[in-house]
């Protein structure tokens, strides 16, 4: 997978839930920038009726209301036609004190509010475009809920660019955790066709679905399926009853969290330290990480125990059929196998004190 940082998909605020559930609509943000551009404004004519007689108005001598507005107008937008012009000491020093600092103030509303609803949005639609047309090789998550964001946890944990990972949620507070950790990322509905061609679901390196829900995670997957044939999915089911459907759907990998602890039960019922190494080959915090790769050119010919990378191969697989250590077609690897391997965890091994 190419390790090239990628841009994010769709940037959010990075807005805790509590703040940006009390985010303003944008027709509200509008309105409240107008309207304090306009207070300030109203100031401006405010304090020029006041100090009208400081004023001159070439055409006629006369400063009426009307004229006072015209003023503040041409005033505060630099326009400055000179047909009204303060003449004495105080109306210049209002002008330079008072009238230049609001003048400053209210440009930098309007031109503010101009970036933020036109420029801004139009750069980040066209930079979205621009990046969604050169996803491939990344890896989707599909659910940002506890064992999604614990795997895109381990994922960069093991060395993948957070850059190379896509998370599609419904849940804005979910997204904007997501983007903290330098994800892609989508808020949409990941059982929806259009959200996944979005991110190019057909050239993904893999899928991983975890809904919360067996039902939706089962449909999500068979949305995948639908539109990429050959990408792998790895999914979380609750349900015992679920893995089957979800294997129908077309998951090539159906996990069972439930099961997965009951495992470790088990294994800490024959020993004290089972559990605990099942938990080690599991997780990146381990002294040994269990890796499943492709046959290297080099290992073709040689036997699972003579591995290139020094690692204990554990199994290979060879036209989708799993083949233990025991068996006789693990003494010749050949092309197109791939290999389940325990390695060392050198990284935590530096860690761990005595290692």
């Amino acid at each position: 997978m190419s390790k090239r940082p990628n841009p994010r998909l769709h940037i959010q605020s990075g807005l805790h839930l509590l703040k940006r559930a009390s985010k303003w609509p944008i027709w509200a943000d509008v309105i409240t920038r107008l309207s304090v551009a306009f207070f300030l404004i109203a100031i401006v004519v405010l304090v020029h009726w006041i100090d009208r007689a400081g004023l001159k108005d070439s055409h006629d001598g006369h400063i009426s209301f009307l004229d006072v507005v015209y003023f503040t107008m041409i005033s505060v937008t630099t326009t400055g036609f000179g047909d009204i012009a303060p003449v004495s000491d105080r109306s210049r020093l209002i002008e330079a004190v008072i009238v230049t600092p609001i003048r400053i103030m209210v440009l930098f509303i309007f031109v503010g509010t101009a970036y933020n609803f036109v420029l801004k949005r139009t750069w980040e639609k066209w930079r979205m475009a621009r990046i969604q047309a050169k996803l491939t090789n990344h890896i989707v998550v599909l659910g940002f809920g506890i064992s999604g964001s614990e795997a895109v946890k381990e994922l960069i944990a093991r060395g993948t660019d957070p850059g190379c990972i896509v998370v599609i949620d419904q849940s804005a507070s979910r997204i904007a955790e997501a983007e903290a950790a330098g994800c892609n990322v989508l808020q949409g509905d990941a059982s929806n066709d259009d959200t996944l061609i979005d991110v190019h679901i057909a050239k993904a390196q893999s899928v991983l679905v975890s809904a919360g829900r067996d039902d939706t995670s089962i449909l999500m997957v068979l949305t995948v399926r639908h539109l990429s044939p050959q990408v792998p999915i790895s999914v979380v089911i609750r349900a015992q009853d679920n893995e089957l459907l979800a294997r129908q759907a077309g998951a090539n990998n159906v996990i069972n969290p439930v099961s997965f602890t009951g495992l470790l039960l088990a294994g800490s019922a024959q020993g004290a330290h089972v559990a605990d190494y099942m938990a080690d080959l599991a997780g990146i915090g381990g002294r040994v990480q269990l890796r499943e790769r492709p046959v290297s050119g080099e290992e073709i010919g040689r036997s699972l125990d003579q591995l290139a990378s020094g690692g204990r191969g554990l199994r290979i697989y060879r036209r989708g059929k799993p083949y233990g250590f025991w068996e006789p077609e693990t003494q010749r690897l050949e092309a197109g196998d791939d290999i389940v391997e325990v390695i060392r965890c050198e990284e935590c091994e530096a860690s761990v004190p005595g290692a």
